[in-house]
């Protein structure tokens, strides 16, 4: 049973039924308004650590959002790195989350290097905190207003000051730093949801951490369905300054986490000490093994 349930968590989970347009189908938002966007995916998921990825690169998500928010049609786009992948791999609700996704990304060289290990290999490493400033580019250009929501008071304020000074004529629709444990009680969630409304962005980046920031967004979509929502974890405060992102090599080695460990040990090393580096040596040395006994 237990090597069941390791083997279940590090290989490679079987494609879900596609329809004749390569949809997957029994996904929530599937056929309808929510599902277009989805459907029309031109490439087929790869599936690793039990996660269904889109192999694209940053500027093809870039054109993917601006292609579906020319249509009027809104998306949900999920950045997983490996510590999003370890929480998936133990809660269903925050697998089914990711699932309902219509994009999902892989924000971790972990993932990446587990999928070219499988022979599936995606193009590259798709950052939240890349994927803020390449899109809110594009979102000036268009004339797409944007909306940050997260991070603690003033945050999301400076890192709009930011992408507007180096993307001129970015439209900011508006800020939000919600109180810790507003999504607990309904007149916090209800003053964050009539405040996004009322702004009417065509794309919001939502920084509250994985599971909260995507499980809001779920609850946001129906509100706004011609939107595109990202998850983007600590993206909105990289964007702002307040916090630094690792060095351009350690990012593209996959050091990022170990930059983040020495920069706030309290906080992060139980986070990638305890669960996020056993899990990615285990998803690791699981594909090497699939790989060359299959």
């Amino acid at each position: 049973m237990v090597f069941q349930t390791v083997w279940r968590l590090l290989g490679v989970s079987r494609p879900r039924p596609t329809g004749g347009d390569g949809a997957e189908t029994g996904r929530p938002g599937g056929p309808g308004r929510q599902g277009r966007a989805t459907r029309r995916r031109l490439r087929r998921r790869v599936h690793v650590a039990g996660l269904a990825i889109d192999p694209m690169t940053e500027s093809e998500v870039v054109d993917h959002v601006v292609a579906a928010l020319k249509r009027g049609e809104g998306g949900h786009l999920v950045t997983p790195n490996i510590d999003i992948g370890w929480l998936a791999a133990r809660d269903p609700e925050a697998r089914r989350i990711i699932e309902g996704a219509d994009l999902v990304v892989a924000d971790g060289m972990p993932l990446v290097w587990a999928a070219r290990l499988l022979g599936t290999p995606v193009p590259g490493r798709v950052a939240g905190s890349d994927l803020i400033w390449s899109l809110s580019e594009a979102a000036a250009f268009y004339r797409y207003p944007i909306y940050l929501l997260g991070g603690p008071p003033g945050v999301a304020t400076q890192a709009a000051g930011r992408l507007t000074e180096r993307h001129p004529g970015l439209l900011v629709a508006g800020v939000d730093a919600p109180p810790y444990g507003f999504e607990t009680c309904a007149e916090g969630h209800t003053r964050v949801r009539e405040a996004l409304v009322a702004a009417a962005p065509r794309l919001v980046f939502v920084g509250l951490g994985f599971p909260k920031q995507d499980r809001l967004i779920t609850q946001l979509r129906e509100d706004l369905p011609s939107t595109w929502f990202v998850g983007c974890g600590a993206a909105i405060a990289f964007a702002a300054g307040t916090v630094r992102r690792a060095p351009r090599w350690m990012q593209r080695t996959g050091l990022e986490w170990l930059f983040r460990l020495l920069s706030e040990p309290g906080r992060m090393a139980r986070r990638y000490l305890l669960h996020d580096l056993p899990f990615a040596v285990w998803l690791l040395v699981g594909c090497l093994i699939r790989r060359l006994f299959s």
